[in-house]
């Protein structure tokens, strides 16, 4: 399986083509070679690497011979290089795509880059549709700009699992909601299960168009489509500047429930066939539904976390778990808060209010530990999730006095180079609400990773 990590989204960095150099570790076999940051793998073993994928597959063995470029001469020296088994070659590269990144052909209804605001920096426009980023990255793909000769490299490969955007089954519908290409998309999908690949899939469920009798049809497909291990099924999300669309069904709290109840059968003939629930809603459904979230053994190991499936029941669990664990870090920081007479204040969106509230009353039993619910006037509409916070609605709901308030921000509104959605960087931010009294960390938006966050500033503090 290939290594997933969070999409490095709208990077401002400046991408080059070429499988540039970006480190190299010491003493491995790219170091012994001579090989340095800022070079260029032009060949390895007579191949122009096109991205990771070549990389790995052509260097698989003991051995490889490569051409590489150093941009201070302008020479291209042959180099070879040996391992042990089990031994990595040292070297990392500055992206995973070496040849430009493929973009979408599609004209999807729903398209999130279509409701961007209008002063969005250019860079969150790019709409990315790469099958190696879906392999790579876990992406999800339409497989619309497949060509027959890529989707033989991806069998070839065995590039699995991929991850793959369906939406609906009926040919009209998919023509209406993605454009002309849609048909282009599931001969791909078709090659690729049968050649064997294993497919996460999902759906972006728009009110009206692809839910109801829709939906049980592509349900029905997935159901006869073994190689579609698990499906998510995530609500349409809009903003206040789509023109198509003004209400999902955060709106409609029995349309959600409509849904929640449709996908009851799928569920349970595929836990009673396979022993996995395969066919998964995303938190969201829950939440506008008024409903619990099912329980930790129903999300199959959470194999579409990222989507957004499960994350609450996840959390929930883990909160649980270091309610247990770690007693002794949770009343060492509810005394410290009183001692230092501190407020702590996780910043999160809307949507995971209630959910962290559970964690908060476990940090202070006494009230000293609460969420700050952002509300997203940026993007306004439905959106509420807490990886789409902004700087601009941040600051202005923060209140001008933070003194006495430790302040901790979640990781997941910046992007790789620090920076938010709107544009404005880490640092500035932590500056800023530092100049209104507060102490501020950054943490990943889980139970345990705040505690590894929070305990040491209340050390040196």
């Amino acid at each position: 399986m290939a290594e997933q990590k969070r999409a490095d989204y709208a990077s401002t960095r400046e991408r080059a083509t070429g499988a540039w150099v970006a480190a190299v570790e010491e003493g491995s076999p790219a170091w012994e070679a001579g090989i340095e940051p800022g070079m260029r793998i032009a060949r390895v073993n007579g191949v122009e690497p096109r991205d990771l994928i070549d990389w790995r597959w052509e260097a698989d063995g003991a051995r490889c011979e490569l051409e590489v470029f150093d941009p201070r001469d302008g020479t291209t020296t042959p180099c070879e290089l040996w391992r042990e088994p089990g031994q990595d070659w040292g070297v990392d590269f500055t992206d995973v795509l070496f040849d430009g990144i493929r973009t979408c052909v599609n004209a999807c209804q729903f398209c999130f880059m279509a409701m961007l605001p209008p002063e969005a920096r250019a860079t969150l426009t790019l709409r990315d549709d790469d099958y190696r980023l879906s392999f790579l990255q876990g992406n999800f793909v339409t497989l619309t700009n497949v060509s027959d000769e890529e989707a033989e490299r991806i069998v070839t490969c065995g590039l699995s699992p991929m991850n793959v955007s369906i939406h609906a089954i009926t040919p009209e519908v998919r023509r209406s909601l993605i454009g002309r290409h849609a048909d282009r998309g599931i001969e791909v999908l078709e090659r690729l299960l049968q050649g064997g690949i294993e497919v996460h899939a999902q759906i972006v469920l728009c009110p009206g168009i692809n839910d109801g009798d829709e939906l049980a049809a592509t349900l029905d497909w997935v159901e006869a489509h073994p190689g579609i291990t698990s499906l998510a099924i995530v609500p349409l999300g809009y903003t206040k500047h789509s023109r198509r669309f003004k209400s999902s069904y955060s709106d409609d709290p029995e349309a959600s429930r409509a849904v929640v109840h449709l996908l009851e059968p799928y569920q349970e003939r595929a836990r009673r066939t396979l022993g996995i629930t395969r066919f998964q809603l995303s938190d969201e459904f829950y939440v506008d539904a008024d409903l619990p979230v099912p329980a930790a053994e129903t999300y199959d190991g959470y194999p579409q976390f990222y989507d957004g499936i499960g994350m609450l029941r996840s959390f929930l669990d883990e909160t649980a778990l270091v309610a247990r664990e770690r007693a002794c870090d949770l009343r060492c920081i509810d005394e410290s808060l009183a001692e230092k007479d501190l407020r702590l204040e996780l910043v999160c969106g809307e949507a995971a209010a209630a959910t962290i509230d559970v964690l908060c009353r476990a940090l202070s039993p006494a009230g000293r530990a609460r969420t700050r619910a952002i509300r997203n006037d940026y993007f306004g509409g439905d959106v509420n999730v807490t990886g789409l916070i902004v700087s601009e609605d941040l600051l202005a709901q923060l209140p001008a006095d933070l003194t006495g308030t430790l302040l901790v921000l979640p990781e997941v509104m910046f992007n790789f180079d620090h920076l938010t959605l709107d544009g404005d960087t880490q640092d500035h931010i932590m500056a800023e609400l530092r100049s209104r009294g507060a102490l501020v960390c950054v943490s990943v938006p889980n139970p345990g990773d705040y505690l590894d966050a929070i305990l040491p500033i209340l050390s040196l503090t």
